[in-house]
């Protein structure tokens, strides 16, 4: 018998992620729409992201870091919590 793949989603950790983008843009000083702008992803998306209600790409997370000035190590300088089985 074949067995089904299991969609893998992680939503703690997408919180804690979402978190720290948050405070590591407040802390440099960024406005939601100065993080935007200087991304180039929209203010939707920027919100959504610190809502934790989208995913980001790799290609995403590599425009943040890269608007932000930061190292993909700061950018994921963060605690991971436990995933709840």
């Amino acid at each position: 018998m074949k067995k089904e793949r299991q969609k893998i989603f992680d939503q703690a950790g997408l919180e804690a992620f979402a978190m720290h983008v948050k405070t590591l843009r407040k802390e440099l000083g960024f406005t939601q729409q100065q993080l935007a702008f200087e991304s180039g992803l929209s203010l939707t998306q920027i919100a959504r992201i610190e809502t934790a209600i989208a995913n980001p790409t790799l290609s995403t997370i590599f425009a943040l870091a890269r608007a932000l000035d930061i190292s993909l190590t700061t950018l994921f300088s963060f605690a991971l919590p436990n995933k709840e089985n």
